[in-house]
């Protein structure tokens, strides 16, 4: 695991006041929330040629927005996912839409200028041309067709038709060039696609800023492929997305900012927009800062194109070396001994029976899991709460704005988090609850008016814990100090809000746990 090794060289900077690379080290990134066009009936099987219609009407918004962001000098464009086709179809009635994309770990093909090197590939075609005309890195998202081996080996992971449906990124260079295919290994109730038989770690490279990696939404709550890209020394990520956001703990700016400052990578992260399905907000996330859009439901806008200068992460571009990860830990042991607790003075303070927990605890359900709250009903104090043997620490003063009473609580919760895919969790959380009954925290709420400054604290089984402040109208908190100490303790601290706060959280993903 070379995670933490890989972030040292800039990430560790912000610690001790540095900046970010000098501008000759920077590209221009953009990203499209796109406001997709539907099938309206997309469980009903259509002929290659309809399903080609209503892909251009998408692919025509594309090229609009290629050519706006070619115009503000981005070298590379990022489309969400399902962006052109949509999603909810099923397994044959998806069919007409599907392309075989070749592997360009195997051959060489630019679509725009070798149209007739493979038949019915008409998207391809037009996103190879897209990114030539335009002269611009192109990532999009499309279904993916390959042939398998039919056999009777039940374990073969063959489907009974003898064919492999792929969620997929593509890649283009900005010649046209496909450089890149990466096939979702994280399935989120996808009928329509098939899982891998192995998941992929797949990367290219671009003469502008070096190595990026790939993955698709749900991929970035899991170890592979996003950690273990990571792993590899892969520091920027290019990320088509249909995220349906999930308050209080996971809107989609939320998360993918946590991870992105938390990492220490660059994550263009392109999310579509479809108000029903609760999904918007994209962003440019680096380490260092941020821009974003979250549209609100019922926004008339047809899109969002994001357009940023960024600096460079890829190592091996900048021609730095990667520490390796043993010389990480020894530098973590001896020299990182991280922040004392504000909460506790002594070893027996990190017993967490030592420490009686808040009375009037309480369990609430927040995003299909049973957390541990208690109440804040002061204008200011410390409370802790634990679930299980995992333990939140908080110390807090609330700034009220005007006759506001809403009701706050702060939460733990450590175990298997098991609705929509199985992840292992340890999380504290800070949270307006929907109502002023207890029964309603953990409800999703978008709106608050109450400000906090506030120190929290966890002692964490992992090294992937991941922060986040939200104030109201999905506006992301700076965070503004984190820390995370060698035996685990992690502090998150910060004041000063320019809006009411929705959630404050340290989100710890225990990946090796995901699987027990």
């Amino acid at each position: 695991m070379k995670l933490f090794s890989v972030i040292v060289g800039i990430y560790l900077t912000l610690a001790v006041g540095q900046t970010q690379p000098a501008m000759e080290s920077s590209y221009i990134a953009a990203v499209y929330e796109h406001n997709l066009i539907t099938n309206p009936d997309p469980r009903v099987p259509v002929s290659r040629q309809a399903a080609l219609q209503h892909m251009q009407k998408n692919l025509d918004i594309y090229e609009v927005q290629a050519a706006r962001a070619a115009k503000q000098g981005a070298q590379i464009l990022v489309f969400p996912e399902d962006g052109l086709h949509g999603f909810n179809f099923t397994r044959t009635s998806i069919v007409g839409y599907l392309e075989t994309i070749p592997d360009p770990q195997q051959e060489s093909w630019n679509p725009c200028t070798e149209p007739e090197k493979h038949n019915n590939t008409e998207v391809l075609q037009q996103l190879s041309c897209m990114a030539r005309r335009n002269n611009i890195y192109i990532v999009a998202n499309m279904p993916d067709r390959q042939p398998c081996p039919l056999s009777t080996d039940p374990t073969s992971s063959c489907p009974s038709d003898g064919r492999w449906q792929f969620n997929t990124n593509v890649v283009f260079s900005s010649d046209g060039l496909l450089v890149a295919r990466y096939h979702k290994y994280n399935l989120f109730h996808e009928e329509s696609f098939d899982t891998p038989p192995q998941p992929e770690i797949i990367t290219f490279d671009t003469p502008f800023a070096g190595k990026f990696g790939l993955l698709i939404c749900f991929d970035i709550l899991f170890h592979k492929p996003t950690i273990a890209l990571l792993e590899k020394g892969v520091r920027q990520l290019a990320y088509p997305t249909a995220w349906l956001n999930t308050l209080p703990l996971l809107d989609s700016v939320q998360y993918h900012r946590s991870l992105s400052r938390s990492t220490g990578v660059t994550v263009l992260a392109a999310n579509l927009r479809h108000d029903n399905w609760n999904m918007a907000g994209s962003g440019i996330y680096t380490p260092f800062s941020s821009i974003y859009h979250h549209s609100k439901r019922g926004d008339p806008e047809e899109g969002k194109l994001l357009v940023a200068r960024v600096p460079v992460l890829d190592p091996e571009w900048l021609g730095q070396r990667v520490a390796t990860e043993e010389e990480k830990l020894k530098s973590e042991s001896t020299s990182s001994p991280g922040t004392d607790s504000v909460f506790c003075h002594s070893e027996s303070c990190s017993d967490a029976s030592s420490v009686p927990s808040s009375s009037a605890t309480f369990t609430s359900v927040m995003i299909a899991d049973p957390f541990t709250f208690v109440l804040l009903n002061e204008k200011e104090g410390r409370v802790k709460v634990c679930n299980g043997s995992f333990c939140c620490h908080l110390q807090y003063k609330r700034i009220s704005q005007g006759d506001s009473e809403e009701l706050y609580a702060f939460g733990a919760f450590a175990g298997l988090h098991t609705v929509d895919g199985v992840i292992s969790l340890q999380v504290c959380a800070l949270i307006r609850c929907a109502g002023s009954d207890p029964s309603s925290c953990g409800q999703v709420v978008e709106e608050a008016e109450t400000k906090m400054d506030f120190v929290m604290e966890g002692k964490f089984g992992t090294r992937y814990v991941y922060p986040s402040v939200l104030a109201s109208q999905a506006v992301i908190e700076e965070v503004k100090h984190f820390d995370k100490s060698a035996d685990g303790r992690v502090t998150l601290k910060h004041s000063d809000m320019t809006a009411g706060l929705v959630t404050a959280c340290l989100y710890g993903r225990m990946y090796h746990l995901d699987n027990e």
